[in-house]
């Protein structure tokens, strides 16, 4: 989806890039998760 290897060639934005993809990972995840709601 997001493709195998980052595309910076330096460390600070390698490191950037990877934490915008987790970012967009654990927006799309928390979109396909169910909201749990409490009955009792």
């Amino acid at each position: 989806l997001f493709g195998g290897s980052l595309t910076l060639r330096d460390y600070d934005g390698q490191v950037a890039e990877a934490m915008a993809l987790v970012r967009a990972l654990n927006k799309m995840t928390k979109a396909g998760m169910p909201e749990s709601v409490r009955i009792a």
